[in-house]
């Protein structure tokens, strides 16, 4: 059963075992692919659910990278043992991207590890985590476009864009 485009976007206060649930995800992940990790370079928590204090769709989203994008082939199957669906590129170029759960509970992310996907995420992480201020006009920002755009997921997904671009320039001191 997959989630319906109709669910609500919901916008949840911090819940401190999101880092928990992090950690027991990347144990399971690094034990299901064996072999295959020889091809990982990192595995990282990032989005909302990784910034202590921050409100967050209650989804733990998790960076893996990887030298290669062809080096995510072999640990698509172990992945998807662990429970997960893999999307494959799922509209954006060069990442496999898997889900899990129902409600859902956790994304991955499988980039290059100097792709611009994986510099935004762990960039854009790292300024909230070092900007609390930054993260509580985020969270903010999140509640109102989670209200304004109830069910449309990609109109919410948008609507943060030119928060994010901002805050990712001003960390790179080009802003």
């Amino acid at each position: 059963m997959s989630v319906r485009h109709s669910d609500p976007i919901l916008i949840v206060d911090y819940d401190a075992a999101w880092p928990a649930r992090f950690e027991e995800e990347r144990e399971a992940i690094v034990a299901a692919l064996g072999e295959a990790m020889a091809g990982v370079v990192a595995i990282e928590h990032v989005g909302s659910t990784s910034v202590p204090g921050l409100a967050a769709k209650p989804v733990i989203d998790i960076a893996i990278g990887i030298r290669a994008l062809v080096d995510g082939v072999p640990c698509i199957t172990p992945i998807v043992q662990l429970g997960y669906e893999c999307m494959g590129e799922s509209g954006i170029a060069g990442r496999l991207y898997f889900r899990k759960g129902e409600p859902r509970s956790h994304h991955i992310h499988m980039v290059a590890q100097q792709s611009k996907f994986w510099q935004d995420h762990i960039g854009f992480r790292d300024a909230l985590r070092g900007r609390p201020d930054l993260a509580q006009e985020y969270a903010r920002l999140k509640r109102e476009l989670a209200e304004r755009h109830g069910t449309d997921r990609l109109a919410y997904t948008e609507a943060k864009t030119p928060f994010i671009q901002a805050a990712l320039a001003r960390a790179r001191g080009q802003a």
